[in-house]
């Protein structure tokens, strides 16, 4: 039987451990700079634990794993991430004591590599290339070799686990249909699919008639674009993840890293929000979206702001680093 204290969103009120105050995340209303017959709702997700929509999926796989007798603690899981996913699960695993594996690649922060060590989680480091020009398949890789090696592993497998998808149904889904009346549009990004697959699915029974907007950055292979090296983690994918095969997508933007940073910056600037570059990417597809389909009347957007920016301080927020990716000077 599943322990419902993994399946529902968390309420409100005062907890003992902060990992436990999960969900339920600020959500802000605000017209699009550029247009104002969009009415913008963003969910910041950025305000979980571990500073990403990734503590989501962690503390609910994990418990809907422990409930079902897969993993007990002292068992060991693995996963494959070099962004937020990996932090998410070092602190999970940790609190609920189970040893977490986790397979990296160079994009790794610095500060995500030294967090997920100091939560006691050990990071194996895949740095080939592979025939994307990524990493994400030679992770993949990686782990089924040490599937082989280790029968006392167990994979998450965020890219096939129907509780990754599951997650966002039950929690992130259920939030945003309290909070919000009406939603023509829900812009969404897309990495290893869960959050679309699973939030698609509430959004489409809650708000018959939304369409669904995927936003993916330029050199992703997610919706059969050719790929190319990408510079920015926790967007985009080097394969298509088996779960998008249940998501409800009605088209897809694609956005390059240039106009990730500058909407990082632009929302920095303008409404005081520090956050990552998943957020600039989807920040980024919603003017895109409406620059080339613009609204006859009024219309309300979901825009989903997965986190925050403290993991890019060195990256998008560093003006050289921005000069090395992008060839030009960016304020």
């Amino acid at each position: 039987m599943v322990n419902a204290h993994f399946l529902n969103p968390i309420q409100e009120g005062i907890k003992e451990n902060i990992l436990d105050r999960i969900g339920n995340t600020p959500m802000l209303n605000f017209k699009l700079p550029d247009n104002d017959k969009v009415n913008l709702y963003a969910k910041l997700e950025g305000m979980n634990p571990t500073g990403s929509i990734k503590a989501r999926p962690a503390r609910y796989i994990l418990g809907r794993a422990f409930d079902e007798g897969i993993i007990k603690p002292g068992d060991a899981v693995i996963e494959s991430s070099s962004g937020n996913f990996g932090l998410a699960l070092a602190a999970y695993c940790k609190k609920m004591g189970f040893h977490f594996i986790c397979v990296a690649d160079p994009y790794i922060s610095e500060y995500n590599r030294q967090l997920i060590l100091y939560y006691g989680a050990e990071i194996i480091m895949v740095d080939t290339p592979d025939e994307g020009g990524g990493y994400l398949l030679n992770r993949v890789r990686k782990i089924k070799e040490l599937l082989v090696e280790r029968k006392d592993l167990y994979w998450i497998n965020q890219y096939a686990n129907k509780w990754n998808a599951e997650t966002y149904y039950c929690t992130l889904g259920q939030e945003i249909s309290n909070e919000v009346e009406h939603l023509d549009y829900a812009f969404i990004g897309v990495s290893s699919g869960g959050t679309i697959t699973g939030l698609s699915k509430k959004l489409r029974e809650r708000y018959p008639g939304i369409r669904i907007v995927a936003v993916d950055a330029i050199g992703s292979k997610i919706f059969g674009m050719p790929p190319q090296k990408r510079n920015i983690p926790g967007i985009g994918s080097s394969m298509r993840p088996e779960i998008l095969n249940d998501a409800h997508i009605d088209e897809a933007v694609h956005i390059s890293e240039l106009e990730t940073i500058e909407s990082c910056l632009s929302l920095l600037r303008d409404h005081y929000l520090f956050l990552g570059g998943s957020s600039g990417t989807a920040y980024a597809g919603v003017h895109e979206y409406f620059k080339q389909n613009p609204p006859i009347g009024e219309v309300n957007a979901l825009l989903i702001f997965p986190d925050g920016g403290e993991k890019y301080f060195d990256t998008i927020y560093n003006a050289t680093w921005r000069q090395k990716i992008t060839g030009i000077s960016i304020l």
